[in-house]
């Protein structure tokens, strides 16, 4: 799964549009942000099997801070406090929580049973959709899809950039998806980890282009987001013309 979490994340910016883009993808992408990092630490492990192609070629053989059950709760309470200390308001730090935890939730559905419940578990669960990739096609250019439609119908751009550098984050996802499949395998593990560091660039771009919109409708706070605000009667009667 890769450009289904960032369909989620598009889709975020209509459920809470003061938040940005840039935030909505660093968390539905939190653990695999951070999994490459302890990759090249030592900390978590993974193994290439590039005989066995495609879905196969990566195996996670040791992941349990990033992407066990526990771990990925600790990480969603993490950047939902996070969240609220840094913006000093708690409006719209459950659904960023929430949103982090989508990732291990989309992970189990097309993971095969390699993600653990926590450190040290020995029970692995997934689902492994992996296995039938047309269904992984589908479901995924789905969510990416749906993620897209939500956030141009939800904001507005403020001039050119606020355009052109959303699209240039569109085609640069959906470039490095197709690009994971026929490219070759990884030529090694640190190889591996370095080039997923390329997710930074995707949170940098999407903080930069969203900075250039603005969302089409805010609601206020305690109103639905799909309803306008209640209009607002003037306290001065009005005068006969």
């Amino acid at each position: 799964m890769f450009i289904g979490h960032f369909g989620l994340g598009l889709a975020g910016k209509k459920i809470a549009p003061k938040v940005s883009l840039g935030t909505w993808l660093m968390a539905v992408q939190l653990v695999d942000i951070i999994w490459p990092t302890l990759l090249l630490l030592g900390v978590e492990k993974a193994t290439l099997h590039p005989e066995l192609g495609g879905s196969r070629t990566i195996a996670f053989t040791y992941y349990p801070f990033t992407h066990s059950l526990l771990g990925a709760i600790g990480w969603s309470v993490a950047f939902g406090v996070a969240y609220r200390i840094i913006t000093k308001s708690s409006q719209n730090a459950p659904l960023l929580s929430l949103a982090v935890f989508s990732h291990w939730v989309l992970d189990l559905i097309v993971h095969f049973h390699d993600l653990p419940l926590y450190p040290g578990s020995t029970t692995y669960v997934g689902f492994g959709l992996w296995a039938n990739l047309p269904a992984t096609a589908i479901i995924e250019t789905a969510l990416f899809v749906t993620g897209i439609v939500l956030y141009f119908t939800s904001t507005t751009a403020k001039n050119r950039k606020g355009r052109l550098i959303i699209w240039l984050l569109i085609i640069l996802l959906v470039a490095t998806h197709l690009y994971s499949f026929w490219a070759p395998p990884p030529a090694s593990i640190k190889a591996l980890a370095w080039s997923a560091q390329v997710q930074w660039l995707f949170v940098l771009l999407a903080y930069w282009g969203d900075r250039n919109r603005t969302p089409k409708f805010i609601p206020p706070s305690g109103t639905s987001p799909d309803l306008p605000a209640p209009p607002v009667r003037s306290a001065i009667p009005s005068l006969p013309v």
